[in-house]
């Protein structure tokens, strides 16, 4: 052996040899790194998260191997990733979340097959297949997963390369921030100088006069050296909202694929897969009644796992169709509280529109937020069992005839829109989703 990276690396062979799943070997233990030894401590980069899972379930194979190799016992500790150095900060960014989503924890069906594809291909050979890629579809059914696999096979690949990932929110309070203390030539070293940049939930720079005009920029000139750019959105950059027509050209210039809510088959193989990761043995049954009843969101699919293994872990229950029912009382359908899902409902159509919740409850008449508050009050009746009386409480006191004019003016036109109905879809969907 000629480094500690050398020992690990026949560690992890060893562990990937004994583990049952090679699964749990991606997930739990591919992604870890090795920061130091000294004949007898180990110390391991790993999230929290991940530390306890190993810890509960996985620590004798762990020491079993490290003997295997040295052919001594050694004691272990994890250590916090983003502590390990400051040069390695960025890189561990969000480790917690591509920790677990790799190419290799990506459950493939054919509604998601081709996004997966052209990620693959993208994290394979940046640049020379698809540039940019732009995927979208609803929220939960595996964008960022899609994005931060791409970021984990890039770096493990190239480890020299400059991968960045954010999301487009952070991106926006970046900007403004940046602006307000005067430190913009910061964030044009960042962003400008990276080999390759993953943006999640682009869309939210959609309204955002300065941010969109600095992002225009930066893909201008990342394009012109030939980095790569992966954006991600939940719909497709002609159906943005007030995203400026020289980006929305650009995000269309090279690869744009949808990602669908997972079939019947795909969703069954992601709860056998989530349960295969925390080592939990379900049922045929079970599963399918999972998969069932949770049909449009593969974070409440993956949640419900979480919840079977908490309530088996913790109370010791038997799992069956009665746990599993209580497991997802919650997620199935639209269980939300009448005001909750209001809220949340009138929140998705301010974020979608680019204005605040408080607009669309006011006074003001301004076009832009006109349309929020229509789209806002068609929602509410779609999702409830609301009069119009009613619904009005929430808007403002507005009388029953506003209430009526909204409901029928939007449902004709998604009649006629399909990129319309789509995004009512969307907020629906964001709203019910716990």
């Amino acid at each position: 052996m000629n480094s500690i990276k050398d020992m690990w690396a026949m560690v992890l062979e060893d562990l990937k040899n004994s583990l049952d799943s090679p699964v749990i070997y991606n997930v739990w233990f591919a992604p870890i790194e090795i920061v130091s030894f000294d004949g007898i401590k180990v110390e391991l980069a790993a999230s929290a998260f991940m530390k306890k899972i190993i810890e509960q379930q996985f620590m004798p194979k762990l020491y079993e191997s490290f003997k295997n190799v040295l052919g001594f016992d050694v004691q272990i500790v994890f250590v916090d990733p983003v502590s390990v150095s400051e040069s390695e900060n960025e890189k561990t960014e969000e480790k917690s979340i591509e920790e677990i989503n790799t190419f290799e924890t990506f459950v493939v069906g054919s509604s998601n097959n081709f996004a997966y594809s052209a990620a693959k291909a993208v994290a394979e050979n940046p640049v020379v297949t698809y540039n940019p890629l732009f995927i979208y579809g609803s929220s939960g059914l595996g964008k960022t997963h899609l994005l931060s696999a791409i970021r984990h096979e890039i770096q493990k690949s190239h480890p020299e390369t400059t991968v960045i990932m954010t999301r487009g929110e952070d991106f926006v309070n970046l900007i403004v921030e940046s602006i307000n203390n005067q430190t913009m030539n910061r964030v044009h070293e960042k962003f400008r100088n990276c080999d390759v940049l993953l943006v999640d939930d682009i869309q939210f720079i959609a309204n955002k006069t300065a941010t969109q005009e600095e992002f225009f920029h930066t893909f201008n000139a990342l394009a012109d050296e030939k980095k790569q750019i992966v954006l991600t959105s939940d719909r497709p950059p002609k159906e943005i909202e007030d995203l400026a027509e020289r980006l929305r050209s650009r995000f269309e210039s090279g690869l744009t694929a949808d990602i669908q809510a997972p079939d019947f088959e795909t969703r069954m193989a992601i709860v056998n897969r989530k349960a295969a990761v925390l080592g939990l043995d379900i049922p045929g049954d079970v599963v399918e009644f999972i998969a069932d009843k949770i049909k449009n969101n593969v974070r409440q699919l993956e949640g419900a796992v979480k919840k079977i293994h908490a309530l088996v872990t913790i109370e010791r229950s038997s799992i069956n169709i009665a746990m599993a029912q209580s497991a997802i009382k919650d997620m199935a359908g639209n269980s939300l509280p009448v005001d909750v899902l209001i809220e949340k409902l009138i929140a998705e159509s301010a974020r979608t529109y680019g204005v605040t919740p408080a607009d669309i409850v006011s006074s003001k008449r301004d076009q832009k937020t006109a349309r929020a508050r229509q789209v806002a009050i068609y929602t509410v009746r779609k999702c409830t069992d609301l009069t119009q009386n009613e619904i009005s409480n929430y808007f403002g006191g507005r009388d029953r005839t506003a209430i009526l004019y909204s409901i029928n003016l939007i449902g004709d036109e998604i009649e006629l829109d399909r990129g319309l109905k789509r995004t009512v879809e969307n907020i629906i969907r964001n709203a019910q989703e716990q």
